[in-house]
């Protein structure tokens, strides 16, 4: 092989393994752009200026229906969006897979929940949920106003389907968000996910 075609070669690995290159705090969060349960493509650039929350979800999920059955994901989506953050709940489930839903029927579910999130992202090719490396559901990540990746990991400390798990929780998300609000670090930045996996 030539000098230049080395080279040429190289370039090519550089840019493909920078263009999927895992999420990492403090770094730009992975760009992604997705239909809405409305039909309506939605980009994380569109939000810039704003802090962002991605919430992974599956409604047919044990760990998921403990925080939306106890009302802890709606109180904290509805906090969230109050003071201006963007909620985007993502659904990854492939076609033919546990959670796989169609746009009416995420609405009709956010509907029955009560839930606020600002949008529901669907992501049934799993391409966003790969570039986050999504692992559960939940599985959390926190996005600053510039863009920056702040926190991701599990919604709390308590890797239980137990709602009574909840009386006590140490919420990573809520704290991640009023520090960021705040302009001061995160203290917990990254967690263990926990729930049902992903259902690529």
């Amino acid at each position: 092989m030539s000098r230049f075609l080395f080279a040429a070669a190289a370039l090519l690995i550089l840019s493909a393994s920078s263009a999927f290159a895992a999420p990492a705090i403090g770094q730009p969060a992975p760009a992604f752009t997705a239909v809405d349960s409305n039909g309506a493509s939605r980009s994380l650039a569109e939000f810039k200026g704003r802090t962002v929350v991605l919430e992974w979800t599956n409604n047919e999920c044990p760990y998921t229906r403990k925080h939306y059955d106890s009302g802890n994901m709606q109180k904290l989506q509805q906090e969230a969006t109050a003071s201006g953050v963007v909620w985007l709940s993502v659904i990854s489930s492939a076609p033919g897979k546990e959670g796989y839903v169609s746009g009416a029927e995420a609405n009709a579910l956010t509907a029955s929940h009560g839930a606020h999130p600002s949008a529901v992202l669907l992501d049934s090719s799993g391409t966003v949920g790969q570039a986050y490396e999504a692992q559960t559901t939940p599985h959390m990540f926190v996005i600053d106003k510039v863009g920056v990746l702040r926190y991701m990991g599990a919604i709390d400390d308590k890797p239980t389907v137990s709602p009574a798990s909840l009386a006590g929780a140490r919420n990573y998300v809520r704290q991640a968000l009023a520090a960021v609000a705040s302009g001061h670090a995160v203290q917990v930045t990254t967690s263990e996910p926990y729930g049902c996996s992903v259902k690529y």
